[in-house]
């Protein structure tokens, strides 16, 4: 079965199928990253939050989301399936995460805070440090930002 692309609120993501992104996450930042912190921190269920994930017919396989923050678009909690690595598919859903954003909000900027050592990646998309680095988790970040209009 082919990969397909999905985008949609948490409200209207079909539950088997919130369940299966969120399980996904959970394995990647929490178990895989040992990172001990709460994932589910009601940005998922914001006014304007979506969810976009990719697919192959009910197993997920990458997912990210989108939020409206007051001045600028976040993409975040960009997580893909150990298995599905390597094969293009996050860097799909990124492309297409970008387009809707600036299909929402056309002139802002979009931003994210990456895992250092994918800063690299984010950069294919037009994404530029914008910071000093951090920590979360003990993990080691940097602030990136997309200009509005591209990169």
């Amino acid at each position: 079965m082919p990969v397909s692309y999905h985008c949609a609120a948490a409200t209207d993501v079909p539950p088997e199928t919130l369940y299966r992104m969120l399980w996904l996450r959970l394995r990647v930042f929490v178990v895989e990253q040992r990172a001990a912190y709460p994932e589910l921190d009601g940005r998922d269920i914001e006014p304007g939050a979506e969810l976009m994930w990719a697919s192959d017919g009910d197993e997920v396989l990458s997912t990210l989301r989108i939020l409206a923050d007051p001045t600028e678009m976040r993409i975040g909690r960009v997580a893909t399936d150990a298995a599905a690595r390597g094969r293009g598919i996050a860097a799909e859903l990124m492309r297409r995460a970008v387009a809707r954003c600036e299909e929402r909000e056309p002139g802002v900027p979009i931003v994210l805070d990456a895992q250092s050592q994918l800063a690299d990646w984010y950069a294919r998309f037009g994404f530029e440090v914008s910071g000093p680095a951090f920590s979360e988790d003990d993990i080691p970040h940097v602030p990136m930002r997309r200009p509005a209009g591209g990169g």
